[in-house]
């Protein structure tokens, strides 16, 4: 085990872990807290209650519909970071029986879908508006974002146009694989609703995270809620994702077009060159991928004021260096 700013001193399984100042850490000088006691508390109402009562100095996903009351507290503080990664929806087009449905053997069912889907008001019920709405696996704020492909509106004649024309005249059924988290549960539920008065049936699977995972990787899914923390180039949130054969590829989509794109903007050095092989990618993928992307998180971290030093970063990590309690 490795010794950074921080040695490890014990772990108590869904308890704590705990880590106290490495003495020969090469920049000790700008460690100034002895030790730190990380606490797994998955309720969010109960982390933000423990901080408010002194019980915690610093908390990270507070919930969106919790940031007015950490505003008004004049003895805590927020911190705000877009984050380089995505949440969405991803479509079983290939692996396995499930994906022998309309949803995951047609580009115009899955156009139709998401032409269901209202992302600004998604935002607004589940995130008090706190998230940014997208549809890319880079979000707006990005220098490669593709302004051409903006943020579709919601139209649900346009879908029930493109399910008639893809010859779907029943309600289409899907198995919607969820993981179980409360936020997750809230988006699930909006999409749920939105999605039904296009004609499709969500039937909510909700499930334990890691079994989630397994579950998508083993293309036991036709729909599949994810979310992916993000890299700072846009290769890191995409190639793994729409290339064929890629590891996070669950729903084995494959367009060898795609692929040469990504190694064009891969061998490109000129950002203008990238971001052209970008715009091809975007249009091939948005129109028949097998993601529907949501919106990008605001990592909410709230802490005490008497902590000093905290940076936000769009990784969400939670950075010790520079850290002090006055």
């Amino acid at each position: 085990m490795c010794a950074g700013p921080y040695k490890f001193v014990e772990r108590v399984q869904q308890d704590r872990i705990v880590v106290e100042k490495f003495a020969d850490y090469w920049n000790k000088d700008q460690v100034f807290i002895n030790r730190i006691t990380y606490l797994p508390i998955v309720d969010g109402t109960v982390r933000l209650a423990n901080l408010q009562s002194g019980g915690l100095e610093l908390i990270e996903r507070l919930l969106a519909t919790d940031i007015k009351t950490v505003r008004d507290n004049p003895k805590l503080k927020l911190s705000k970071a877009v984050s380089l990664g995505f949440f969405g929806l991803m479509v079983n087009v290939a692996n396995g029986p499930k994906a022998d449905n309309p949803l995951g053997k047609d580009a115009r069912v899955r156009r139709a879908f998401e032409l269901s889907l209202d992302r600004e008001a998604l935002n607004q019920v589940v995130f008090n508006g706190e998230f940014v709405p997208g549809n890319q696996w880079v979000s707006p704020q990005n220098p490669y974002y593709q302004a051409k492909f903006a943020v579709p509106k919601r139209d649900l004649a346009q879908a029930k146009a493109l399910m008639k024309e893809a010859g779907v005249t029943g309600r289409v059924p899907i198995d919607f694989l969820v993981s179980n988290t409360p936020e997750t549960r809230a988006v699930a539920e909006v999409v749920q609703s939105m999605a039904a008065e296009a004609g499709f049936d969500l039937k909510l699977r909700v499930t334990e995270v890691a079994t989630a995972l397994k579950q998508g990787e083993d293309g036991d899914f036709q729909l599949y809620m994810n979310t992916w923390s993000g890299r700072s180039d846009p290769d890191g949130n995409s190639v793994i994702y729409q290339t064929c054969g890629a590891p996070q590829n669950m729903g084995h989509y494959c367009d060898k077009e795609v692929d040469a794109w990504h190694q064009e903007a891969r061998a490109a050095s000129d950002p203008a060159d990238r971001k052209a092989a970008y715009e091809k990618i975007t249009a091939r993928f948005l129109a028949d991928g097998w993601i529907v992307y949501l919106y990008h998180p605001q990592y909410l971290i709230a802490y005490i004021d008497r902590l000093e030093g905290f940076r936000p970063m769009p990784d969400g990590l939670i950075r010790v260096i520079g850290l002090r309690l006055k």
